[in-house]
Parts: C-alpha cells; structure tokens; sequence
C-alpha cells in the first residue's frame, strides 16, 4: 500500500511519537510500552486513532523495542514475536476503518547492542532477531516495516535483510544526532544510497528522532542532494525535552512543526511526520502546512534556521565532531 501511495507524488504524513504519548496516557517511566499491545489495547488504539483523525497516512505500530534482545532486559525475550503481533493488529484495526488508505508501518527499532566487531552480536545474529520481530508483525498485519532510529549501518542492513528475507516491503530511517552524523558516524548522505545493492531496495530512507526539527531538515538536503532520486522520510523531534516540575515537555510547538514540514518536503522529502515530543495537535498541523501546499524554493541553511531556529549540533565543517549546543539555544 505504501508504494501505491508514494507513487501518487503527493506528500504523505506519517504520525508522530509513541512514547512520549503513552507516558501522558499513563505508561510510567520505566516500564514496558510494548506490553500496552496486551494490557492496555484500547489505549493503543486511541492513539492510533488520533493520529489518523489528525491526518496520518501513515501510523507506527507500537514495536519498536519488540525484539527479542530489548524485551529480554525485561525477562520478556520469548515474547517479542507475540508482541509484535499484537502491536500491527491493534494499528491494522484502527487503519481499516479509517474510510481512506492508511498505511501500517511495523516499527523495527535497535537491539540496543553492539554489533561486532565493537561488541559481540553479529550481522547474522541481529538478522535472526529482526526476522522474529518482523515476522510478528507481518503476521499481525502491517503493510511496510519501518527499520528506524538506527545509528549503525551494519545494524540497519541486518533489519533490511531480514525483511527481504520474509518477503516484507521496507524503510529504513536513522538518527543524525551528533554533529550531523549518527551515533556511530554516519552521515545522512552514505545512508541515502546505503541500501542501493540490496534487492529489493527500501521503499523510501531517511532521518528520524535526532536533536529538533532544523537539524534534521538539514540532514534531509543532504540525503537528496547525494540521491535525488530517493524517497525520502522526515520525521523529526518536536524539539527539545525539557524538564519542568518532573515533567519532560519539548519544545517544539504544532506551529513550528507545520514550518518544519513545509520545509522537509521544500528540502526533497516525500514523507514528513513527527517523531518525540510530537502529539496529534503536532500532526495536524502539519496536516495543515502540507493541504494544497505548492513546493517552495530548496531552503538553505540561512532559511531553515530563520523558520525554525538554530541548529543544536551543526555539523562541524572541517568533517569533525561539534559540541552540541546548549538546550538554552534550541527553538
């Protein structure tokens, strides 16, 4: 259903943050979102629900730290197939009376380990995790799966290959959030043809999570400006989490994400959405900024920090690593 929908040229929006919305609904700090998909379904489905009220084309299935290695910190590890499952079928029930195409994207994130040589879990061993996971959430009923915030390329092309295995159409996203890299020092124009050899191909790359919304339009030019012909994914943060009176708000508000999606998809994205931070008001705003928007002019730098503020960890222009700015200086 994706690739039908990409292929129809119009932007499409995908939804926003999973967690951060589950611990307003009541998910404290700490425990196991994945394990709402059983305890908690209706909540699951509610917030589903208003992404797509909002607009969403697209809805994450609650799974992202559904693999066996995360679930199994929590002794939970048999369950991440099971898991998974439940996860596409709570987003597939919402998505299917939706009364338009609503696409179930199964969210594949980290194993939250080292892969060799830097730790001890090998490419084929992160591959056979992924295959569990994603195979849940095939069986669950999601369209697409949706590798994402990933730092590693060895990491991301197990879970790619794990999906060509299955017989899953796929994305993959990473996060730019150091000094305009990942973690792991890869920069957003590597991973935009990152997957080229593979076959098939990734239905779209692109960034995800990171340090706000500028940073990672940025990372966005860079993608396309290395691979125009890509589809591309934005799916920033809503800012920065700031603590105030043992609550985590972001700063980020449904007025600066609309300019942030305006922009992504002005910087080459055919895909925007929201990742942390964002609520379904976010969404909806950039529902908003995208209805019956006319492309603009390619945004420089000069033009993505007047619309959406500094970036906090610019890339270091000599190929280095930059010290992030201060949260005092984020949007």
């Amino acid at each position: 259903m994706l690739s039908k929908l990409i292929a129809t040229g119009r932007p499409l929006l995908a939804d926003g943050a999973t967690g951060t919305n589950l611990i307003a609904a009541g998910l404290a700090s700490g425990d196991c979102a994945e394990l709402w998909n059983e305890a908690h379904p209706e909540r699951i489905r509610a917030l589903h629900q208003s992404f797509v009220d909002a607009g969403a084309d697209i809805i994450l299935s609650n799974s992202f730290g559904a693999n066996r290695r995360r679930l199994g910190l929590r002794g939970l590890g048999a369950r991440a197939k099971e898991l998974s499952r439940l996860a596409a079928q709570n987003a597939r029930a919402v998505a299917d009376r939706a009364g338009r195409p609503v696409v179930v994207a199964g969210s594949v994130g980290p194993t939250g380990e080292m892969l060799a040589p830097l730790g001890s879990l090998t490419e084929d061993e992160a591959t056979e995790i992924f295959a569990e996971q994603i195979e849940g959430l095939r069986e669950g009923g999601a369209d697409v799966v949706w590798i994402e915030t990933m730092s590693a390329l060895e990491e991301a092309r197990a879970a790619a290959r794990a999906a060509i295995a299955i017989g899953a159409p796929y994305t993959a996203t990473a996060s730019f959030d150091t000094a305009g890299r990942t973690m792991m020092g890869l920069k957003p124009a590597d991973f935009a043809s990152a997957f080229d050899d593979l076959a098939p191909a990734p239905l779209a790359v692109g960034a995800n999570c990171g340090v706000g919304a500028a940073d990672l339009v940025v990372s966005v030019l860079a993608m396309t400006e290395a691979n125009p012909d890509a589809v591309v994914i934005a799916k920033a943060n809503a800012g920065l989490p700031q603590c105030h009176e043992g609550h985590v708000h972001y700063s980020g508000s449904p007025e600066l994400m609309g300019r942030y999606a305006a922009l992504a998809i002005d910087a080459g994205a055919r895909i925007v959405g929201g990742c942390c931070g964002n609520t379904p008001a976010h969404v909806a705003a950039m529902r908003r900024a995208l209805d019956g928007r006319q492309h603009g002019p390619r945004p420089d730098l000069a033009a993505i920090e007047a619309a959406l503020g500094k970036l906090v960890a610019p890339p270091a222009a000599n190929g280095g690593r930059r010290r992030r700015r201060s949260r005092e200086d984020a949007p």
